[in-house]
């Protein structure tokens, strides 16, 4: 109990192993073995023994064999157990620092039951610490690996490095930028420490969520032993230790003598099967010197002599016909060498665009409803709109705010469209969240604009600006992008495009691809009269195993109504 107390005081690390005894059992034994070295005193060690039980064999004979104990840098911690059975030393180490483990957490005033006790001591869960090694030749250091900032993301991009070997780190201070499959994300530190090592490097590809990217340490001066440090495999977990079986007696010398001697291996060779002569291939000497000289394969030919035998003039034959053949070859290889292309690596972005894209496409069933929606009343509110917010210094509304506004108030309407496909259950969204699609260089980029059909146009115009200038930066932020219910695709005003069938972005089950305006003759209102009238074609695209045809042709009701009658998404 001294001793634990002494550790517990004087240690940085062990001043929040409260916290850490209601996380993961494998943290506690990282945080109590941190500061563990071994002292070797010259002799043959078993480094696995040292570092799951403790005890170091010593050189001499008798009965004190094995000794067991810590060696910290901050002052000695030492237990010594002799006796001539290394099993034992293990269950009394074990037990030692069991007992001291629940004394201390009895004082700190929580309980820790025998169960968790007992297997955080076992050398399974030291193993399974990916972030933590235990490598004899190695101080303590901590392995940083890729992490997972996205749902869809399964590896990731260094863009590059703020921090550089041998630097000082702090709790918040980033790292690097990391090129997720929707943006680029600040990797921040999570402890004090030095930064030994960096193995993926700027610019560094196709890094696999959980493979090692860099190494700290707690001391500056351990930074150099890293310095050819490479992980034997990069985020891969080892593999679990094998639980040592009990040791088998061994045999007596009457046991030895009964066993039959192991009888040798026959090393005699089995004469190969000579081919049949069905298999033989019959050509005349000459014929064979001259299609080996002209690498011509014998079986490719067909004899003319006697038996079908191979003669001279059928190799000649077939020398000719393949001369003819080479001309027409070489012509096609010219005509393919003249094409001139470039290859463009794969982006994130578009790996994940392209991924997505076709497992919604080859597991949603998709159907599709368009309807024209007559756009006057439309265009002259947001005329009206834009000279007040010209007044007032705000921005200009756009013909896609409306319709985002519209859809929002459609979903809250009909709210069955607001839903996501689960093989349980149907999951309908009480939060109402658009997905707006923006096209960037890099690729496609959906910023969401949240709990739309409660904003005003104004706020969801200036939502929406703000969101497509950070996705053509690069700079979308995770929050910026996830929990969409709903998704508007418009390349209709962008690009003039008349009508088109978006595909849906799950888990969504429905997506609205909204089409451009264009000048229309109607009737008026006399028998030879008639009016002009701008109407736009909108298309939902729907999950059929969430949104029956009734349910998708009652949501463009709601939605067309919005759109000819504008004064009502004000009430």
């Amino acid at each position: 109990m001294t001793y634990a107390s002494h550790v517990f005081n004087h240690s940085r690390k062990l001043r929040t192993a409260p916290n850490l005894l209601r996380h993961e059992q494998a943290n506690l034994i990282r945080w109590f073995s941190r500061d563990a070295c071994r002292s070797l005193d010259g002799a043959d060690v078993d480094a696995s023994k040292i570092c799951r039980h403790g005890f170091v064999p010593r050189k001499g004979g008798g009965a004190s064999n094995y000794s067991s104990g810590w060696s910290s840098s901050r002052g000695n911690f030492k237990q010594c157990q002799r006796t001539s059975y290394p099993d034992v030393v293990v269950a009394q180490y074990l037990g030692i620092f069991r007992r001291n483990l629940s004394n201390m957490t009895m004082n700190m005033g929580f309980p820790m039951n025998d169960v968790i006790c007992s297997s955080m001591c076992s050398s399974s869960h030291l193993q399974s610490w990916r972030s933590f090694s235990s490598n004899s030749d190695l101080p303590p250091h901590q392995e940083i690996g890729m992490p997972s900032l996205s749902p869809t993301m399964t590896e990731g991009n260094i863009a590059r490095w703020l921090k550089k070997e041998g630097e000082k780190l702090s709790p918040g201070e980033v790292l690097c930028e990391v090129e997720t499959d929707k943006t680029t994300v600040e990797m921040e530190s999570m402890e004090e420490g030095y930064l030994a090592k960096i193995i993926g490097g700027d610019g560094s590809q196709g890094i696999k969520v959980g493979e090692i990217i860099a190494i700290t340490v707690e001391d500056e001066e351990d930074i150099s032993k890293f310095r050819d440090y490479q992980p034997s495999q990069l985020g891969a977990p080892g593999p679990a230790p094998e639980s040592k079986k009990p040791s088998e007696p061994a045999p007596t010398e009457k046991e030895t003598a009964k066993a039959p001697a192991s009888q040798p291996e026959s090393k005699v060779s089995m004469p190969s099967q000579t081919p049949s002569a069905e298999d033989r291939i019959f050509a005349s000497p000459l014929a064979r010197k001259l299609a080996e000289d002209n690498n011509v394969p014998l079986s490719s030919i067909k004899g003319t002599g006697p038996d079908g035998r191979i003669v001279k003039a059928d190799i000649e034959d077939f020398l000719a016909s393949r001369v003819k053949e080479a001309p027409a070859t070489a012509v096609k290889a010219a005509e393919a060498t003249l094409l001139d292309y470039t290859d463009i690596p794969h982006s994130q972005i578009r790996k994940v665009t392209a991924s997505r894209l076709l497992m919604s496409k080859q597991t949603i069933p998709h159907y599709y409803l368009t309807v024209d929606t007559r756009v006057d009343k439309l265009m002259e509110l947001r005329n009206q709109l834009n000279a007040l917010q010209e007044a007032s210094g705000g921005k200009r509304l756009s013909i896609n705010d409306l319709v985002i506004k519209a859809a929002a108030l459609a979903l809250r309407k009909v709210p069955q469209c607001n839903s996501s496909w689960t093989n349980d259950y149907i999951r309908q969204f009480h939060n109402v969240n658009i997905n707006v699609a923006v096209q960037t260089d890099n690729g496609l980029y959906v910023p969401v604009v949240r709990d739309a059909d409660k904003k005003g146009l104004s706020k969801i115009s200036e939502e929406v600006k703000v969101l497509a200038q950070n996705a053509k930066e690069n700079s979308l932020k995770p929050d910026d992008y996830e929990g969409g219910t709903f998704t508007v695709s418009n390349l209709g005003g962008p690009f003039g495009i008349k009508q088109f069938c978006a595909i849906i972005n799950p888990p969504q089950a429905a997506i609205l691809a909204v089409g451009t305006a264009e000048k229309r003759v109607v009737p008026g209102s006399g028998p030879d009269q008639f009016d002009f009238a701008s109407f736009m074609s909108v298309t939902l695209s729907c999950d059929h195993r969430v949104i029956d045809g009734a349910i998708g042709a009652e949501w463009l009701k709601a939605f067309k109504g919005y759109i000819e009658n504008p004064e009502s998404m004000l009430l």
